[in-house]
Parts: C-alpha cells; structure tokens; sequence
C-alpha cells in the first residue's frame, strides 16, 4: 500500500469513529481497494493460524467470480427456525443502514458482504456433528478477496466505536501486506485415511423400498428426496486447504465453496445454482435426473441419450421445473424458461438441465426471499414438498445439516447468489461426513438408487483422498 492509499484509508477510518460516536453505537468501516493479481487458494491458506475457524471460499462455474473471506468482524446467526431467512436480513440490513462504506468500483461482490448458509431443515433429529452450527451462520469477513474478469479487489471490513480501534485496522493492514508479499501458500499437511463406512446402508434401501410402497398407497405424494451418509476417518487432522485444492482441480466446473465454523468447515461442488441476483436480473437453474459418465465418448452420448429419453428422470425434472416456475412468476416478469432439458455433464455424472431468467418486479426484492421460497426444490425435498419433508423426517434418521440447503453470498447493495449445498461433506477433526441423495418416485428400485448416491459420494470422496466407489 502506498503512503497516499494509506492515508485515505486512515481518513476514511476517521470519518466512521466520528459517525460511531455520533450515533453512539459501534457502525461498520468497509474499504476496498484494486490488487495486482492474487491466487485465492494462496489468499485462503495464508494466514490460516490467525484465521482458522472464520474463513470461506467460494468459486461459480465459469470462475467469473470468486470470493474469499479471512476473519468476521460480526458474526450472524439464529437458532430460529421458520424465521431463519428474515432473521438473517434483519441484522444485515441492521448492520448496513449506517455502515460507511469507501468503494469506487462498480463490482459485485466488493464491498462489505456476507457470506454463509442455512440448515436444510430445523425440525429433522439433531446429531452431534452438527452441534457447532446454528440454522443460520455468515460471516462478514474482515479481509475479503474479489476476482472477477475485471480484476482483483480486497476489501477491509472492521466494526468501530471509538479511535482504539485504529489498533485492529493497522493490524490488519500489516498482515494483508504480509498475504500480498507471500509468494506462495502454505505447505498443507497430508493426512491419510483410517477409514471409510458408508452410514446402514442396508437400512437405506430398507427405508428407500418402504417410501416407494408409501408412494404407490398415496396418491397425493409424487417423490421425495432420500439422502444418505458416509463416515471417513484419518490419521491426522483434515484441513479445508487440503480439500478445497484437490475440488479446484478435480471439480472446477462447480460451484466451488467452504464454510468454516469453530473446528467445522462444511465444503463442497456443487453443479445447482439456487438462484442468483444482479441488479434487476434473477437466473436460477432446474436440475434434476441423473445418470452416469463413461469414459468412453460413444457410451457417454448413448447414457446421456437415455436420460433424456427417460420418462422417471424426466418427470423428476418437470417436477423442478414447475415449482421453481411458479415461485419464479410471484417475484419476476419476463421469466424465460426453455421448453426441454439439456445435459450438464459433470465429472462423474450428468444431470437434466433447465435454465431459468427472469427480471424482478420490485427493486427491493432480496435474494433471501427468493431462496426461502426455493428452498427445498423437489430435486431436494420432494413433490409436495411439506408432505415429503415429513416423510424425509420420519424415514431418513439423518440431520442433513447444511447439506442440500442454500449456501452463498449477500452483498450491501442487494446482489448474491446461492447454490444448492450438495456433493458436499463437513470436516470435523480427524473426520469427514459425507452426504448423497437420489429422488424416489413409485417405480424406484431401491438399489438404483443406492447406485445412484454411490456415483454423488465420489467428488468429495476424491477430494478427501479416498477410493472410488
């Protein structure tokens, strides 16, 4: 930083105190600034012992934005349950209303922001792997990295009260030109696996086969959504750095993320976009009905033939692609909505796909809004979906946590963007969860669909280091 960028920021610093002490309450300082390039996996591991516990990461598909967080200046969190989502953008805007913000670029995603999840569902069993998290945690970090196709952006993010906390602000200066001045990231420490146990697997397809039967006795519910666990061990403590590295280059066309929290980080690559906000404009994605990859071109065309073709995945989608419409036309005009699936094709697996575009009535409609009302998509929950919830209470036995529920990012002028939290795991010590879910409907057959979770345990189980299912 220079003498001139620093003392602007120090100016800028001092016109916050002098508002906090006006107001007579702490309000949020928020600096950004323009960065040579910067690695974000470097960015992430750099100053891992002063930020373990309070960092995240988070990359799209076509890398046109990455963010990454060190730090929380404020934590937000709710054990609420129904009101998780309002909760959440009470205290933001609670925390932004006053906040004095210093950036110049037109970027989003720069600035102050939030970054986090939510549960999946507040009412399922509560298992200890879980304890750390509440139904809601962002965090608003303290060092932010920004890159998109324009440049690299930091910003600085700091709560303030009085002229003491000039002391946190040098600090932080002092270690982002520590970060910067890094020409590398740190050495990660391998560890190796202990053990890998797929969770009852035999009680799974026992569970699966009886929600089938439910499923032909009751005509009202269509599908739900059975998830399903695995449990890894290893010789040492796990580290994110190490997994969020092998995702990068494993998984790169994914929605990349992590979460940490206390001796917690939920990660994962996902393919779903949940939905994103721009401004005026809203995507959102239906993705639903699942096959195989083979690496064998001929085969690989011929499998996804199939699935588009078949008439199972093929409802299943619909079943998406109606719901999500529906929620998509109370808060949109202009909706556009394509008339018949395409393939995605991941790594391990390919999957029926149906964008969504849509511009918002009401400027001040908030992307959680949206993502409550999304949330569970029938790809996650089932069709209709408070009938399914309970069945997945009843017959799953599993506390998904923030598997398969929004995860993603807020910023102070109202854009964000949520993806669905799958192909995902949450690492705790010398462990790591890992979670799967497949779409029962009347004619599943529960050992395809055991099949099925096997292929989604793979990304993650890849990135931890484990064997091929």
């Amino acid at each position: 930083m220079t003498s001139i960028q620093h003392s602007k920021i120090e100016t800028e610093f001092e016109i916050a105190v002098s508002r906090a002490k006006d107001k007579e309450y702490p309000i949020l300082f928020s600096y950004t600034e323009i960065l040579n390039n910067m690695n974000p996996l470097s960015f992430y591991s750099s100053a891992k012992q002063l930020f373990q516990g309070k960092r995240f990461f988070w990359k799209v598909p076509d890398d046109e934005t990455i963010i990454v967080g060190l730090g929380s200046t404020y934590t937000l969190q709710t054990s609420l349950g129904e009101h998780r989502f309002e909760t959440i953008q009470s205290e933001w805007n609670d925390l932004i209303k006053d906040a004095h913000i210093y950036n110049p670029y037109n970027v989003q995603g720069t600035g102050p922001l939030i970054f986090g999840g939510f549960s999946f569902d507040p009412d399922s069993v509560e298992e200890p792997e879980w304890s750390s998290f509440t139904n809601a945690l962002f965090h608003l970090p303290e060092l932010m990295l920004v890159i998109d196709k324009q440049g690299s952006y930091l910003t600085i993010n700091i709560r303030c009260s009085s002229i003491k906390d000039k002391d946190r602000l040098a600090q932080l200066l002092r270690i982002k030109e520590q970060i910067l001045s890094s020409s590398a990231s740190e050495n990660i420490l391998k560890v190796d696996i202990h053990q890998e146990k797929e969770v009852n697997p035999d009680a799974w397809k026992k569970a699966v086969a009886d929600v089938v039967r439910l499923l032909n006795d009751d005509n009202e519910v269509r599908k739900v959504v059975m998830a399903r666990k695995m449990n890894v061990t290893f010789n040492g403590e796990i580290s994110s750095d190490h997994v969020l590295n092998h995702l990068w280059n494993e998984q790169h066309e994914s929605f990349i993320y992590a979460l940490e929290w206390l001796d917690s980080c939920f990660t994962g690559a996902s393919p779903e976009r949940l939905v994103k906000k721009i401004g005026d404009n809203i995507l959102s994605a239906c993705i639903a009905g699942s096959i195989k990859r083979d690496k064998d071109e001929k085969k690989d065309v011929a499998l996804g033939q199939a699935l588009l073709n078949d008439e199972k995945n093929r409802q299943e989608h619909q079943f998406v692609v109606s719901m999500i419409q529906e929620i998509m036309n109370k808060y949109c005009h202009d909706l556009e909505i394509a008339s018949e699936p395409t393939l995605m094709k991941m790594r391990d697996i390919q999957h029926l796909f149906t964008p969504v575009k849509g511009t918002v009535k009401n400027k001040n409609t908030s992307i959680l809004s949206i993502a409550k009302d999304l949330h569970p998509t029938p790809a996650m929950g089932g069709v209709p979906t408070t009938d399914a919830m309970q069945i997945i209470r009843e017959v799953e036995n599993m506390d998904r946590g923030f598997y398969a529920a929004p995860i993603g990012w807020l910023d102070y002028q109202g854009n964000g963007e949520f993806a669905v939290g799958i192909r995902s795991s949450l690492i705790k010590g010398k462990e790591a969860f890992l979670y799967a879910g497949c779409g029962v409907v009347a004619d599943s057959i529960p050992e395809d669909e055991y099949f099925e979770t096997r292929i989604k345990f793979r990304p993650m189980l890849r990135a931890l280091g484990g064997k091929q299912l």
